[in-house]
């Protein structure tokens, strides 16, 4: 049914339940896991601490499916979350997307708005909205 899951995540409570879901699933449907960090382009934060971040968090949701003996691809750039995540899931083909509804908090949230609203809106796969 699934053979690629995309998993769009921040670190932030709601991603993490997101990630246990996919990782239920991958492992159900034996499928691959596509994690995905993007460094928002409207952050103001020096770049290099967004990047650490990314491969951190994209680290952990790999460790996390290994012990599942799930696999996990790591996407981490630079750009738009609303733009990218839509772009990345046509590209890798993802047959679902598993995406937390609640991710940063305070003056993120609202320079951001919400991402998950904006792929529910635009991605053409099934999504699935973890709260």
């Amino acid at each position: 049914m699934f053979k690629t899951i995309l998993v769009p995540t921040d670190g932030s409570e709601y991603a993490g339940r997101a990630e246990d879901i996919a990782i239920s699933m991958a492992n159900k449907y034996n499928a691959r896991i596509v994690g995905v960090y993007v460094i928002d382009e409207k952050l103001i934060y020096p770049y290099d601490v967004l990047e650490d971040e990314g491969k951190i968090i994209l680290k952990k949701l790999s460790e996390k499916a290994k012990k599942e003996d799930v696999v996990v691809d790591e996407i981490l750039v630079f750009g738009d979350p609303r733009k990218d995540i839509p772009t990345i899931t046509q590209r890798m083909e993802a047959d679902i997307v598993v995406i937390g509804t609640h991710g940063k908090k305070g003056l993120e949230k609202l320079i951001l708005g919400s991402v998950a609203e904006s792929i529910l809106k635009s991605v053409e796969a099934p999504v699935m909205l973890v709260k």
